[in-house]
């Protein structure tokens, strides 16, 4: 139960899928990572949304277009986040387990029902 504010987003704990890590791109101030992922998982991740990466709440920081061959998503990590995790270690074609957002699974989920069935009430 949450008793105050909650910063992130909710984590379940349920793998979606598993992305790659096609590039890491490091900067002065943060370092990108550019994971592939299937093309199931593109419609439930937003630019500036949430994704779970091996079990930590990151923020996307951005999508590949709509439609493309080879979907893809980035996330910029700071360097607290590089020490606390293991994604400081990580390489490119490493494999990483994910889990989308909860409220992208719901509305996907109610999208796909109001497509079949029409109004339910």
């Amino acid at each position: 139960a949450s008793g105050g504010r909650l910063g992130g987003h909710i984590v379940q704990g349920h793998i979606d899928g598993t992305g790659e890590i096609l590039e890491v791109r490091p900067g002065d101030k943060w370092q990108v990572v550019r994971v592939g992922i299937a093309a199931d998982i593109a419609p439930l991740v937003v630019d500036k949304g949430s994704i779970t990466l091996d079990g930590t709440s990151l923020t996307i920081s951005a999508v590949s277009a709509p439609g493309e061959a080879s979907p893809w998503l980035e996330v910029s990590l700071i360097p607290e986040t590089l020490r606390a995790t293991t994604f400081g270690e990580r390489r490119a074609n490493d494999r990483l387990n994910l889990e989308t957002d909860i409220l992208a699974r719901h509305v996907e989920r109610l999208a796909a029902f109001a497509k079949t069935e029409g109004p339910t009430r």
